[in-house]
């Protein structure tokens, strides 16, 4: 069972829990909102002409935002946006989800091709955006790479490819290149889309098409399902103790029926491990 956190949202996604609230994009109504333990929402920051995706933080505590469209990544600070990187030739199509860790080194994903119009499913890559704004391809050949997380020790970090319905994990290099590509988890009757980690090691991962957040062992064991009303996008682990699981829903992912509906919802559930790792 979940509780409703907020509730008439148009589509949400990147949740994170930071300095105390969960941060998330409101992807089609162009938002960067944060909201508190008892559902008190602040409206961060509004894009325009852009949909926000996958959010970070530099060392210094600037925020980062994934520009979709434009594939771009956004800074703000004091009150101001400000393209921080460019990544338009690096990425195959419109950019999603992304981890930035402790460096500030930045890993974001993309779609690869067009899903909202039956577009066949092209490959795609990881773009590595740099701490001084520096922007290389660390991994490519990924089918629709989107949840990314980063272990405790910085050494290892995991992404879901979505349309291959598996968790792939790499080693991270000291210069922040990507090595050792090797299978996490294969998933069978679930999609990775957002994902956390636990401070046991398992992965929890939203899947919109059985409607569940999973928790998911390196090797394939499921161990936890929590079943939704709604298609689940995203999850994160946060709250006072951490072990509170967020879970990012809506009853679609379409643009048009997003904006003009707005079923998504943020829904929350108290689970046994704390959240770890990064994002």
């Amino acid at each position: 069972m979940t509780d409703i956190l907020i509730d008439g949202l148009r589509f949400g996604e990147g949740p994170r829990w930071h300095d105390g609230r969960l941060w998330l994009s409101d992807m089609h109504d162009r938002k960067v909102l944060a909201v508190d333990e008892t559902g008190c929402v602040e409206t961060i920051v509004t894009l325009v002409g852009d949909e926000p995706s996958g959010l970070g933080w530099l060392p210094d505590g600037r925020l980062l935002i994934v520009s979709m469209r434009k594939r771009q990544l956004l800074c703000f600070n004091d009150g101001a946006l400000s393209v921080f990187a460019d990544i338009s030739g690096l990425a195959s199509y419109h950019c999603n989800d992304m981890v930035t860790d402790k460096q500030g080194r930045s890993y974001i994903g993309n779609f690869g091709f067009d899903l909202h119009t039956g577009a066949s499913a092209s490959p795609a890559e990881i773009v590595m955006v740099g701490p001084d704004g520096s922007a290389s391809i660390v991994a490519d050949e990924l089918s629709f790479p989107n949840g990314t997380v980063i272990t405790p020790d910085g050494r290892t970090l995991i992404v879901g490819e979505s349309v291959a319905g598996r968790l792939t994990a790499f080693d991270v290099a000291a210069d922040g290149s990507l090595n050792n590509r090797r299978l996490w988890a294969a998933m069978e009757g679930a999609i990775p889309d957002g994902i956390c980690l636990d401070d046991a090691g398992g992965i929890w991962v939203a899947s919109p098409t059985s409607r569940e957040a999973l928790r998911i062992l390196e090797g394939g064991e499921v161990t936890d399902r929590i079943k939704v009303k709604h298609q689940a996008y995203a999850c994160m682990l946060g709250g006072s103790d951490g072990r509170t699981l967020f879970i990012l829903t809506s009853a679609h992912s379409n643009p048009d029926k997003c904006a003009l509906e707005r079923t998504a919802a943020v829904e929350t559930t108290r689970v046994s491990h704390a959240g770890a790792g990064l994002p």
